[in-house]
């Protein structure tokens, strides 16, 4: 039984390492506030959240498959919460029986019988699940999930197990069978289904079948541990056949634990940013092959989520822009920007709403972020060399459909150098089919890539600012200005001083 939750044709391969880029990306868009809100407090939660997140669906129809599921699931967040119930239920269970130290045939088989009792009742609930309410759903996925129940644990299914697991109780003994080897020995050791027990009629007559018997003096224990061995070897196939189809039966529970706690950790979230206000969608993805980005009130989610208030919204159009450049006034929202388009190309290739009220991309292969750190005095070197270093990592793994993130890179040296080698990276980024998204203050880079021809497929931005000084926090189309307005953050900073100042010259 395949659940198939999450892929419409795999399971997910949760020991797969995450890629060589996937901790720049929790630490530059805040992701580990996006985890923590899907976990809610739950380790395994946040665990689940993680994989699934940074491991990026790169196909339309993936993404739509599993949009549905989630979609359905947000209607019917009970459905979700009594499944999902019902996995813990069953694993936590398990877990209470007697671990086998010195594993015997005999042992692996009452233990197996023991957890496929579980397992049986735990698999009749389920399927009572998909009976109730499996007409609620209208997703491909889900709508699959409980046709499979129905098909593999009809009623045929549960009479058949209760059956075997009557029998392998062997309350009547156990009957197996050999045969005699080279030397004497016993060779094919089979477990027998017992003979039907006859009438009380034959039983007070004796008019059983024929048989030979012998019994165990009393006390005999070399007698006792040589019929043990050879109740083991006929019990050693059968034993090992169950604890297979019990193993089979727990993967498949902490399999759907998975892929259903990836749905609970989406209910968390979407509970925690709904009862804000903030406007969240379904976004569009569109097929690779031509760079698209169009949307409303998109916002930082993540940002959202550590304040108490909503926070602003932008609006952009970027269709057929393979360049989106960002500049304007300092604490003018580029950064804030930048991540909301991080996290908003994430969370679509993850299935997930994004924090929007309409949001539409082009699926990427991969997703880059290049951060400026902040000086770190056990470096060996430079800054500008540790910015370098990072930029190569991301250029042996980078290829063509894959998006990269700037935020105010290449600013540790001058303006000039830090142009330069801006603008050499940005085409060669280009001109290998790779998107990039940039925030920068180095009026120089900005300018010469906004003075390449029309046609170019470049947006430039620019973060408002009143005449006032004012931040709205909004950005605005708009070619890269001179000035970064670093008088406003120095009054900022020194305050009345500051202005005084300038007021004398």
């Amino acid at each position: 039984m395949k659940a198939h939750l999450l892929y419409a044709d795999r399971d997910v391969d949760w020991d797969a390492p995450l890629g060589r880029e996937a901790d720049d990306l929790i630490r530059d868009l805040g992701l580990d506030t996006l985890f923590d809100a899907m976990a809610d407090g739950d380790a395994f939660l946040r665990s689940v959240a993680q994989r699934v997140v940074l491991t990026s669906l790169t196909g339309v129809d993936a993404i739509v498959y599993r949009q549905r599921i989630l979609h359905d699931f947000l209607q019917h967040p009970d459905l979700l919460t009594e499944m999902y119930q019902l996995v813990v239920e069953t694993i936590a269970a398990e877990r209470h029986f007697w671990p086998t130290f010195l594993p015997s045939p005999d042992s692996v088989m009452r233990r197996a019988v023991q957890a496929m009792d579980l397992y049986l009742g735990q698999l009749r609930k389920l399927r009572q699940i998909s009976d109730r309410r499996a007409a609620e759903t209208v997703s491909p996925g889900l709508v699959r999930f409980f046709e499979m129940l129905r098909t593999e644990l009809d009623d045929t299914y549960f009479d058949v197990m209760e059956d075997h697991l009557r029998r392998l109780r062997f309350k009547n003994g156990v009957l197996v069978s050999a045969e005699l080897g080279q030397g004497c020995k016993g060779i094919d050791y089979v477990l027998r289904r017992p003979n039907p027990r006859p009438g009380w009629r034959a039983r007070l007559t004796g008019a059983g079948p024929p048989s030979h018997t012998f019994r165990l003096p009393d006390r005999d224990e070399a007698g006792a541990r040589a019929l043990g061995e050879l109740r083991d070897r006929g019990l050693n196939l059968a034993a090992d056949a169950l604890a297979r189809s019990a193993d089979h039966i727990l993967s498949f529970f902490s399999m759907l634990g998975r892929e259903l706690g990836f749905y609970v950790g989406c209910l968390n979230l979407h509970q925690k940013l709904a009862v804000k206000g903030e406007p969240l969608c379904f976004p569009t993805p569109l097929p690779a092959g031509r760079p698209a980005l169009s949307c409303r009130g998109l916002y930082d989610t993540c940002l959202s989520l550590r304040r108490d208030e909503r926070v602003v919204g932008n609006d952009v159009d970027a269709d057929g822009a393979d360049l989106i450049v960002v500049t304007g006034a300092n604490e003018g929202g580029k950064s804030t920007f930048l991540r909301s388009i991080g996290l908003a190309q994430l969370m679509m290739q993850a299935g997930l709403y994004v924090g929007a009220e309409v949001f539409a991309a082009d699926v990427r292969t991969r997703l880059f972020t290049h951060y400026r750190r902040e000086e770190d005095a056990t470096m060996e070197s430079g800054k500008l060399d540790e910015e370098l270093a990072r930029m190569s990592d991301i250029a042996d793994l980078v290829t063509a459909g894959a998006i990269v993130l700037f935020n105010e890179s290449f600013a540790a040296t001058n303006e000039r150098e830090g142009s330069e080698i801006g603008r050499q990276i940005t085409r060669a980024l280009l001109d290998a089919g790779v998107k990039v998204v940039l925030v920068t203050h180095l009026y120089d880079f900005a300018h010469s890539l906004h003075a390449q021809p029309p046609g170019t497929g470049s947006v430039f931005l620019r973060a408002q600012r009143r005449a006032d000084g004012a931040r709205t926090f909004r950005l605005e189309t708009g070619e890269p200005l001179p000035t970064s307005f670093g008088e406003d953050l120095y009054e900022n900073v020194f305050g009345e001083t500051a202005r005084a100042s300038r007021l004398v010259r």
